[in-house]
């Protein structure tokens, strides 16, 4: 398998509704689309760094920089056997796990397609459908939360998440708990409190969430060990793994009790697949994160989902309720009961709708 090519496109989308986290909030989504070409197949990747340096140092620029500059003259006409040998080939990189994925995942989807298997499969996926959950954005008042967690359960969703900062925390809970008391309902904080801010946190607990998601530091594993200790409720660890020794240190020193595995956070399906089977190992439940992808990025998630040790409803939901048109074809869709097919076609199993993207294309690079 040649890597022949790579083009780069920054698409400009704008979100449905705003979402705010913690850090930040986003109407407008600069994403990275990679494509790449090898001697007989066209795969494509999305990066999923933000447009700010906020929930990682990585940035849309950033990104572009260092595919165009530094990890395509390392992939560039090279042999391989296959796209689990793409990491080892950047691996002189440090960090840029963003860039990273976004060449890996395309090359994964050219091995799924030149072999006429879904992605899902050459991964090693078991599953015909995922399970789906909702994140849901800060939202300025608890009728509006209600409201809209009120939408997302009609709607099948399996499980809710809402984001959380100080100010807008057991409130918000606590309404959700006191309407829907029988939800499978979890909060993320990312990064939003501090160590001696435990007995807020403590608080929580009396209204049975499923986890809280990274409520400290985001590098900051030590200070989680002594939160996990004075909390029932399991951790999960976000910000704080991106790398298989992270994930692997966070287990041992009982910094969390699940971990959140995202694609794009990590490096690619490589090191996604690596922290999956450690977490399988031992005893640790993981699910798929969201960063407000594309139907893109958002295929390669539902291929990552499929992994047996993913056993919790994932970030991975409907393409209509961020985008009002997609760039993919089918658009990814929830059932009634909350969960999505597993695409059956080659590759990612989704058709790049090449006049939608072409039309919301900002910059281009092809690289040869």
């Amino acid at each position: 398998m040649k890597i022949r090519e790579v083009t780069l496109r920054e698409v400009r989308m704008k979100l449905v509704t705003p979402f705010e986290t913690s850090a930040e909030r986003t109407v407008e989504r600069r994403i990275v689309l990679t494509e790449v070409v090898t001697d007989n197949a066209v795969g494509w990747g999305e990066c999923v760094a933000g447009e700010h340096p906020f929930y990682s140092p990585e940035t849309t620029d950033t990104a572009w920089l260092v595919m165009r500059d530094f990890l395509w003259p390392m992939l560039k006409g090279k042999e391989i056997a296959g796209a689990a040998d793409v990491w080892g080939l950047l691996d002189h990189v440090r960090g840029h796990n963003m860039a990273k994925a976004a060449l890996e995942a395309a090359i994964w989807d050219a091995e799924a397609k030149q072999k006429g298997v879904p992605l899902a499969k050459l991964m090693g996926g078991t599953r015909e459908e995922i399970s789906s959950g909702v994140s849901i954005g800060i939202k300025e008042s608890l009728d509006e939360l209600a409201a809209e967690v009120r939408k997302e359960l009609a709607a099948g969703y399996q499980r809710i998440k809402i984001k959380i900062k100080p100010g807008k925390d057991v409130p918000q809970v606590k309404r959700l708990r006191d309407e829907f008391p029988g939800i499978k309902l979890m909060v993320d904080a990312n990064s939003a409190y501090r160590m001696e801010d435990w007995p807020l946190l403590k608080q929580l607990e009396s209204f049975y969430l499923m986890m809280i998601e990274q409520p400290l530091g985001w590098d900051d594993l030590y200070a989680h060990v002594e939160l996990q200790k004075k909390l029932d409720t399991p951790i999960c660890l976000d910000e704080c793994i991106h790398t298989e020794e992270q994930a692997r240190a966070a287990i041992a020193l009982g910094a969390c009790k699940i971990i959140n595995i995202k694609m794009g956070r990590v490096g690619g399906h490589t090191v996604a697949r690596r922290i999956h089977d450690l977490c399988q190992q031992n005893g640790m439940p993981v699910w798929c994160g969201g960063m407000l992808e594309s139907g893109i990025g958002r295929a390669h998630n539902i291929a990552l989902s499929t992994l047996p040790n993913f056993t919790l409803p994932g970030d991975v939901a409907a393409s209509r309720r961020y985008w009002d048109e997609d760039i993919i074809e089918p658009e990814v869709i929830v059932s009634a009961q909350g969960t999505i097919r597993v695409p059956t076609g080659p590759g990612i199993g989704f058709e790049p709708r090449r006049e939608r993207i072409e039309k919301l294309t900002v910059r281009k690079e092809r690289l040869v």
